[in-house]
């Protein structure tokens, strides 16, 4: 508990500026558009109904779909822009509806009323409508509030720093410690703004001018902290540090922080981490320079970067064309080889294995009708599977997708057959997994490597060189017990890779 409370003042500072921006922007848009919609009546349907097709979107999905359209534009696409751009569109429907509805239920009285009186258009609209339309503003203003808090866990996977760290590693590591935090902080902040929006506006109904101006230096002071934190992030005003990318499973969460302790200890410099990211949005997210280094495997390269499908005989060949290719094409630096390989692997309970005589992915085709497999939520759409799908004709009863923490809860209690199993992870000797083997060759190596983006090794070849000392560091049974100290024995990523650094002095 006391490691996962000292990281919240970070991740709730983060998570403050993400919201109170996105409230502020998308309130500065969908209010004068609803203005826009009750003037011009023919626009009010278009425009709610394009605010209401934002929202039919996954929310997660709407804030992954900003990043390629961001690299698309040459614009920043990985941390706070895609996240804030996204969170402001999922933000705008409860202000814009509300704000069309509450202008539409004015009395009709009252606006002749106006006019009665030799009032223009415009003093009607901010003397007689806007003052009355305001509860039904505000209502809809305080459920934006809520939704972007919650959303915003989710730009954790684009690269931006929120509560939603807790959540995801916590999932991914079964560190429900970490996932209570974060559920719990998050809430906390909802109710919190929440509460001083309903404040001011109780506050203004009852004309209790001390309560407001409570209300009011609360709501300043939280804003003037997001916004100058928020400023000082984005000058570069906090110390320069060596930005380490994480993807969305445990081992990825061990490597970083082991590649974070050697950098700090070998040369100096701050660094910080950035997890959970998605497998495509960590590579464009080295490419563009948002982050300086991470973990990636020559498989995931070979198959989804190189979209290459034949492989060449040997596995050091494949090292070899994706250290040129990523050298040649994008200026990336393969550092080194950690001396592992994490490659895919379908795996079955033991016992089921031996009952149905099945050693081999070949031995799975004529059963696969009536099987079910699970996978991670990447799994299914990934040129690997393809291959082995086309490989060995396999037609399984149902593909089920899930979260990878969950994929080994799930084969274990019988939900599905087959496992998309990763061949480093310990809960595969835990849970009784036999890993079959891949006899027709369909499943490209998948080598650990550390690689740099251009500018850290033209900015820093001192981290380079750091880094390069774990060139073959780290076998597979070192991994795996790594691996299994997280996941099973509820130990943090950060002390398994200080207990790695430490046995390797």
């Amino acid at each position: 508990m006391r490691e996962q409370l000292a990281l919240l003042p970070g991740y709730l500072t983060a998570h403050l500026q993400l919201t109170l921006a996105a409230l502020a922007a998308s309130t500065a848009v969908s209010v004068p558009l609803g203005l826009v919609a009750t003037r011009v009546r023919w626009l009010e349907q278009p425009i709610l109904g394009v605010a209401g097709v934002i929202q039919t979107v996954p929310s997660l999905a709407l804030l992954a779909i900003m990043v390629p359209l961001l690299a698309t534009l040459s614009l920043p696409s990985i941390g706070l822009l895609p996240a804030f751009i996204g969170l402001t569109l999922y933000g705008v429907l409860p202000v814009l509806r509300n704000t069309v509805t509450g202008v539409a239920g004015v009395d009709p009285a009252l606006k002749e009323a106006a006019r009665g009186v030799g009032m223009t258009d415009w003093q009607q609209l901010w003397r007689v409508e806007l003052p009355l339309a305001m509860p039904v503003i505000v209502a809809g203003l305080r459920i934006s509030t809520v939704w972007v808090v919650g959303m915003a866990t989710l730009s954790t996977p684009v690269g931006a720093t929120s509560l939603g760290n807790y959540i995801f590693s916590g999932l991914q590591t079964r560190n429900y410690v970490a996932v209570l935090v974060g559920c719990v902080a998050a809430a906390g902040l909802a109710l919190v703004l929440d509460g001083l929006v309903r404040a001011v506006e109780s506050a203004v109904a009852t004309r209790r001018r001390g309560r407001l101006a409570v209300a009011l230096g609360l709501a300043g002071v939280l804003c003037a902290y997001a916004g100058g934190t928020l400023a000082l992030d984005l000058s570069g005003g906090r110390r320069a540090a060596v930005v380490i990318g994480a993807k969305t499973f445990t081992e990825q969460y061990i490597l970083s922080a082991l590649m974070a302790d050697v950098v700090e200890r070998d040369t100096g410099l701050a660094t910080r981490l950035v997890p959970s990211l998605g497998s495509t949005v960590a590579f464009d997210a080295l490419r563009d320079g948002t982050i300086d280094v991470y973990v990636d495997y020559t498989g995931t390269i070979w198959a989804t970067i190189m979209h290459r499908t034949a492989l060449p005989p040997r596995r050091t060949d494949v090292l070899e064309e994706v250290r040129r290719y990523l050298r040649d094409t994008d200026g990336i630096t393969l550092v080194c080889a950690l001396g592992f390989e994490n490659a895919y692997a379908l795996a079955m309970r033991a016992d089921d294995a031996r009952r149905l005589g099945v050693r081999r992915i070949s031995d799975l085709a004529p059963l696969a009708g009536r099987l079910s497999i699970g996978g991670d939520y990447e799994f299914f759409s990934r040129p690997e599977w393809k291959a082995i799908r086309t490989t060995y004709g396999l037609r399984f009863a149902s593909e089920r997708s899930m979260d990878s923490s969950l994929m080994y809860q799930a084969v274990a209690q019988g939900s599905v057959d087959v496992l998309s199993a990763f061949s480093t992870d310990g809960r595969i000797a835990a849970g009784g997994l036999r890993v079959l083997e891949d006899d027709r060759g369909a499943i490209p190596p998948y080598d650990a490597v550390i690689l740099a983006s251009r500018g850290l090794a033209a900015g820093h070849p001192e981290v380079i060189a750091a880094l390069r000392a774990l060139d073959g560091a780290i076998d597979a049974a070192h991994m795996r017990q790594m691996n299994f100290a997280v996941d099973e024995q509820g130990e943090s990523p950060a002390a398994v890779a200080r207990r790695a650094l430490e046995e390797r002095r």
